[in-house]
């Protein structure tokens, strides 16, 4: 049976395009049944302030730069969205006067136009805002070295590389609208995966590139970052790959329950749960990865309900 155009998209994969069934499992969903979906490699947690879950995400960098030495460099990648987390991260370096300069970190992605990465001139410039949010703000006595500052702009295949040289103890991320980590977005509806999306073994072999960006995505980024300036968005971005994501030992999302809504955070955490793999749904290939966690403040859960406003 063909599989259903997508109600956003047609010319693109995406969640809307699953079985029935499935999304019908998904909006039963309670919050609390959340939690009953952890198995050995994908651990689900709950916050129950948004204090407490944002410092959790922070400490996440803390954790990973303590294990760095000169003979054994380590580091994070991290993402803008959220980003509450990265003005902590300054504070406690800066509290616990903490020595980076054997310590490494990863931005994520960011935007491209004409086929270059935008400038942190550019407002919505990504690496501008690890930069200004956290790493301006640490003491330049305990800051890494430009050099261990790593953003997926210029070369895209030294920036790959450099997940070979130095250990990545976690990858943190949030989850857009479109299920995506990153800007791990579906892929397009075209020759020969017009019938069915790409098999997860072809997706799992994309590494860090440039990517066109799901219309949802788009729009996404217009209403959370731009004040709902939907010209002001680029449709491509380079952004790290499935490749880069599997070199990491931990991946880590946080989910505030801003940046994806209460049936989205359900259905991807539903299908790492039971092994269910999509690339309709790329959050799902996460069930192939070894050691996941979702973070969830609690209150952001919210529930799966007809409700007008």
């Amino acid at each position: 049976m063909a599989r259903p155009m997508s109600k956003v998209a047609p010319e693109w994969w995406d969640y809307t395009t699953l079985d029935e069934e499935l999304l019908s499992d998904t909006a039963r969903l309670e919050a609390d049944d959340l939690l009953q979906l952890s198995r050995p490699g994908f651990e689900v947690k709950f916050y129950d302030t948004l204090e407490d879950f944002y410092l959790a995400e922070a400490l996440e960098y803390i954790n990973a730069w303590r294990q760095a030495t000169p003979d054994n460099p380590a580091g994070i990648c991290g993402p803008i969205g959220p980003t509450e987390q990265l003005p902590l991260v300054a504070r406690l370096v800066n509290s616990l006067e903490m020595k980076l300069h054997d310590a490494h970190f990863w931005g994520m992605d960011e935007w491209v136009e004409d086929g270059e990465p935008v400038p942190i001139t550019h407002p919505l410039s990504f690496a501008k805002a690890d930069l200004d949010l956290c790493f301006n703000r640490i003491d330049p006595a305990l800051r890494m070295p430009d050099e261990n500052l790593h953003f997926p702009t210029g070369d895209l295949n030294a920036y790959s590389k450099s997940f070979d040289d130095v250990r990545c103890v976690v990858m943190q991320g949030g989850q857009g609208e479109v299920k995506h980590w990153a800007f791990n977005d579906p892929p397009r509806r075209t020759e020969p995966y017009t019938d069915e999306p790409p098999p997860p073994s072809e997706y799992r072999k994309l590494q860090t590139r440039v990517v066109d960006l799901h219309p949802m995505t788009v729009i996404q980024n217009a209403r959370t970052s731009g004040g709902g300036q939907v010209a002001l968005v680029p449709t491509q971005a380079a952004t790290v790959g499935p490749v880069e994501t599997w070199k990491a030992e931990k991946v880590s999302i946080w989910h505030a329950g801003m940046h994806d809504n209460p049936f989205g955070m359900r259905l991807t955490t539903l299908m790492i749960s039971k092994k269910i793999v999509d690339t309709s749904v790329p959050m799902s290939l996460l069930a192939e990865h070894p050691n996941v966690q979702f973070n969830f403040y609690r209150h952001g859960i919210g529930s799966v309900a007809a409700e007008m406003h």
